[in-house]
């Protein structure tokens, strides 16, 4: 059996969570699915996939093959459209990736209207508060929101986002004011990992000063950011989250940004791609279509939070 065809079977049914999954779209019968993660296994020496009737999960050595065998098959893709020239014509499967709800609320929209005018394209959307290396996972594009450091990856500029602080009108109507960060340890704190459980830091204006970090007790604590903002939204306290997520309820009336004097200089946002990648059609097309749209989007949610800080 061809290796190289068995990995394509492996990171199949890793994508549809199950062997009748991958036979489905490789338009392969069960049995032979089975056999080709069973010649893996038996080449490699070890389990990579433990099997339930209705699910597959990884082993340990799996998960580091799994990463393994997504470089090699990005690779040989990309060696086969370099070769074949093929700039005119994107096709085969984008893998793109996102913080959760940049994902599901930016790009979700812009993934469906791409694979409209591309119908030989198909797309993974891996939405993951985490970081992730693009090149280990086979990611073709991320959306990031950050300060960068890797050099191995291109990057294409698309604004900005700042850190804000907010709260519905009606909370801070029925609490004490909020003129400077130490005010928080007053308030109702709604909290998130990613934005701090128990204490959140401001900048103190020199350079080499260090941060005001400002210890609270939440009185809620939230793993999502959709759970954050409904919190606050309904009157219970005061959260700290992207300004792109509170935008729209800026705009309504909805929500107030307060310590707008207090804030962090905002972050960059870019879209990622692993060098090379952008040769390969599908990749430039999605980079090309994508980035005009959300630097407009983006633009237009700085305006708004920008017009009304408080």
């Amino acid at each position: 059996m061809d290796r190289i065809d068995a990995m394509k079977v492996f990171i199949a049914a890793l994508d549809e969570n199950s062997l009748a999954g991958a036979g489905r779209r490789l338009g392969r019968s069960p049995a032979a699915v089975s056999r080709a993660i069973a010649f893996l296994e038996a080449h490699t020496g070890t389990p990579l996939l433990y099997r339930t009737t209705r699910t597959i999960k990884l082993s340990e050595a799996g998960e580091r093959y799994a990463l393994a065998c997504r470089r090699i098959l990005a690779d040989l893709e990309e060696a086969d459209m370099l070769v074949a020239d093929e700039r005119s014509a994107p096709r085969g499967l984008l893998t793109v990736t996102a913080p959760v709800a940049a994902g599901e609320d930016v790009l979700g929209p812009l993934l469906d209207e791409f694979i409209d005018r591309h119908p030989e394209v198909s797309i993974r959307l891996q939405l993951l508060d985490r970081p992730v290396s693009l090149i280990d996972e086979g990611i073709d594009v991320a959306l990031r929101f950050a300060h960068l450091a890797d050099s191995t990856l291109v990057a294409v500029p698309i604004g900005e986002v700042r850190r804000v602080v907010a709260a519905s009108p009606d909370y801070l109507a029925s609490h004490p004011p909020i003129n400077e960060p130490a005010d928080l340890a007053r308030h109702s704190i709604v909290s998130m990992t990613h934005f701090g459980l128990d204490s959140w830091s401001f900048p103190t204006g020199g350079k080499a000063a260090l941060p005001l970090v400002v210890q609270f007790a939440p009185r809620f604590v939230v793993n999502t950011i959709r759970g954050a903002v409904a919190s606050v939204l309904a009157g219970h306290g005061v959260t700290r989250v992207f300004s792109y997520h509170v935008a729209g309820h800026v705009e309504a009336g909805a929500l107030k940004i307060v310590l707008r004097d207090s804030e962090h200089a905002p972050l960059p946002i870019h879209l990622l791609t692993p060098h090379g990648r952008l040769s390969v059609p599908k990749v430039r097309a999605f980079v090309d279509f994508a980035t005009p749209r959300l630097r407009a989007h983006f633009a237009k949610l700085q305006r708004i939070t920008d017009q009304n800080g408080g």
